[in-house]
């Protein structure tokens, strides 16, 4: 007879209904009541949003017995999108047991891929409330919550116009700090987000530093590259050649390279003490060396040191074999040797 009586599913919008309002509740509890989990009504809420919020999850990504179906997916992600549920998973994250957490990730990370009548959604809700993209990049502050919003960040800013609010709202500078977090963990997925949101959409990037570029960079040299922090300066000697090297940044890159601050502290670079920086500097010095319009005062700068840098590149090699490499090693090599000290000297 048991089998007469099951419960008759929830429609995606019932779904989203009743885990919408458990949120509200949640969203005006105090932190503290929820952190203290004494009472019985706070348990039974946080267990029916684990299970709503896992409901909503399998909805979207299909179990072990089913898979999606594109038209209920359809259906939950117009529903979440249609009042303030999207708003209040993102706000309710610190309060939600741990599951529930990485859930709530997953179904944010998937509404971003999820088209309603072949429109994402999710970048015109994400446009129309640009503060939640705040909360999430402020999220990297508390560690317990941030590689949750962190993920949900780089989901969001696959969206060009999203990422472009994010680079010109000022949030860019918060991950100068981010990244040298003192929580190895946290700051490693700040350094994923920030090298996500500088390579992915190559034009939005080429604008943001074509009108940014000596703060930028000034920011980047002295807070990244001149860092004491071994991990921090490896990733963005690595990244700043990712940036340059893009043909997209073309204007940027000649711009960099033809700074003579810019050319010491690369030259620095080649000096560190860890193998892997000083082939990461390499990657962005032989840029400087190979510029057929380099300006009077990076040769001279060239010339200057040519003994020295000789000698270094003559010792300098890799611990496996790579050919291309030895390539480019040979060409700077070449070029260095090639300087004329007439190229220092302006035209008349």
């Amino acid at each position: 007879m048991k089998g007469l009586f099951k419960n008759k599913p929830r429609t995606p919008a019932e779904l989203v209904r009743v885990t919408r309002d458990m949120l509200s509740t949640l969203d005006a509890m105090p932190q503290s009541r929820v952190d203290a989990r004494k009472e019985e009504k706070v348990l039974q809420l946080l267990n029916d949003l684990n299970r709503n919020i896992r409901d909503m999850k399998n909805i979207l990504y299909g179990s072990s017995e089913t898979e999606p179906v594109p038209e209920t997916c359809a259906q939950l992600t117009n529903e979440i999108f249609k009042d303030n549920t999207f708003r209040l998973l993102i706000q309710c994250l610190p309060k939600l047991d741990l599951e529930a957490r990485k859930d709530s990730t997953q179904v944010v990370a998937n509404l971003q891929r999820q088209q309603v009548q072949s429109r994402l959604i999710a970048c015109d809700y994400l446009e129309k409330n640009r503060d939640l993209l705040d909360i999430l990049v402020a999220g990297y502050k508390n560690p317990e919550i941030a590689l949750h919003y962190g993920t949900m960040l780089r989901e969001c800013i696959r969206h060009q116009s999203i990422a472009r609010f994010v680079l010109e709202s000022g949030n860019v500078e918060k991950f100068f700090v981010y990244v040298e977090l003192p929580n190895f963990d946290v700051a490693s997925d700040a350094s994923a987000t920030f090298k996500e949101l500088l390579t992915r959409h190559k034009s939005t990037v080429a604008d943001y530093f074509a009108r940014n570029f000596e703060w930028f960079f000034g920011e980047f040299n002295r807070r990244l590259l001149e860092s004491t922090n071994y991990i921090t300066k490896r990733q963005a000697v690595k990244l700043l050649g990712d940036m340059l090297l893009d043909r997209s940044n073309l204007p940027s890159m000649m711009k960099y390279i033809s700074s003579k601050e810019n050319l010491i502290i690369l030259m620095n670079l080649l000096r560190d003490d860890s193998k892997n920086i000083q082939i990461e500097a390499f990657h962005v010095f032989k840029v400087f060396v190979s510029n057929p319009s380099k300006p009077p005062e990076i040769v001279s700068i060239l010339l200057a040191n040519r003994h020295k840098l000789l000698r270094f590149l003559n010792d300098f090699k890799t611990e496996k074999e790579d050919e291309q490499f030895d390539s480019d090693k040979a060409a700077v090599i070449y070029a260095i040797q090639s300087l004329d000290s007439r190229q220092d000297k302006p035209p008349s």
